[in-house]
């Protein structure tokens, strides 16, 4: 201390010590990124650590979580949730020295494919054109993967902005549709669910006949199914034409009785329940032989006894044909 009036010094009592102590290391905060929403999040690490520093995970101004102490190695701070900008604030134990990390991460969330409606499906008849699968609604830049359980099927739609028709589908099962986003690669599964059956056909049975054909003017020809199912009917058909009313299967032969009417005649089955049909095995053509042409008998008339008769004739005759009298 110096006296300004006198010029008189003097030195005061005691001293202090002034220490610099240094700031907690800087190392790199690493992770972060983007994810879909839903999903686990991502993961935000340090890229190494030191013994008696503890380090704190901020997202933005905020902590987030409990510090983790240094150990010597890289610091996991585990998977992250909410988006944000994450940093990482370094204390030392002993000094109470901070330092922030001299980098950040970025936290996203990207949002799922927008969901619409899975439509269509229902049952058809077996070697039928299957049943349409269809999407309510679809968006650019996302595709649309039609599936039968875990399988896809065919190939991805790329979404128009319009309703989508994924087209005949012949695989019976139960059908979804999964949405990915084509640059985020987020998944989503779309609502509801279109199921395909395919209900089989009546079982073939053979079309059976007493003969093929008959003289015109006779009873006709028999015409059977040699066996036949319970709740099955049966139609006879000449041509494209039905005969007579279909009848019902009992589980035995199933007999449309005599046709006079010349064609070819098939059987169709059908199942009341399902609608489906199945032509019969076989079929029976009937054809009608004229009967020969009527032709007079001439001559005969009265003759004196022991003499040489009478003459009978016919007026006329064909090839082919041969003629009995009696």
């Amino acid at each position: 201390a110096t006296t300004t009036a006198t010029g008189c010094v003097n030195t005061m009592t005691g001293s202090v010590t002034i220490n610099i102590d240094p700031l907690p290391n800087a190392y790199t905060v690493m992770g972060g990124g983007n994810y879909c929403s839903g999903g686990t999040g991502v993961d935000v690490n340090l890229s190494n650590s030191d013994a008696g520093v503890i380090y704190q995970l901020i997202n933005g101004a905020g902590p987030v979580g409990t510090a983790l102490s240094g150990s010597g190695s890289s610091i996991d701070f585990g998977m992250q949730t909410v988006s944000g900008i994450y940093s990482v604030i370094a204390t030392k134990t002993t000094t109470g020295c901070t330092n922030a990390m001299g980098s950040t991460v970025t936290v996203g969330i990207n949002p799922l494919p927008t969901v619409f409606t899975v439509g269509g499906g229902g049952n058809y008849c077996a070697g039928g054109a299957g049943v349409h699968i269809t999407l309510s609604g679809s968006n650019t830049g996302i595709t649309y993967q039609l599936k039968n359980g875990a399988t896809p099927v065919g190939s991805a739609l790329p979404g128009t902005g319009l309703a989508l028709d994924f087209g005949s589908i012949t695989g019976p099962g139960t059908y979804t549709v999964e949405a990915t986003n084509n640059t985020t690669a987020c998944v989503n599964t779309m609502s509801g669910t279109a199921n395909v059956v395919v209900n089989p056909l009546p079982t073939v049975y053979s079309v059976a006949s007493t003969s093929s054909t008959y003289c015109s003017g006779g009873g006709g020809v028999n015409i059977w199914l040699n066996n036949s199912d319970a709740g099955i009917t049966y139609q006879l058909y000449n041509g494209s034409t039905t005969v007579g009313s279909a009848l019902s299967g009992t589980g035995s032969l199933v007999n449309f009785g005599y046709q006079l009417a010349a064609g070819s005649y098939t059987v169709v089955a059908r199942n009341p329940a399902t609608g489906c049909t199945n032509l019969m095995a076989s079929g029976v053509t009937i054809v009608v032989n004229p009967l020969p042409v009527v032709y007079t008998v001439t001559g005969g008339g009265g003759y004196c006894n022991g003499g040489a008769g009478v003459n009978i004739g016919l007026s006329g005759s064909n090839a082919g044909v041969s003629y009995q009298l009696m």
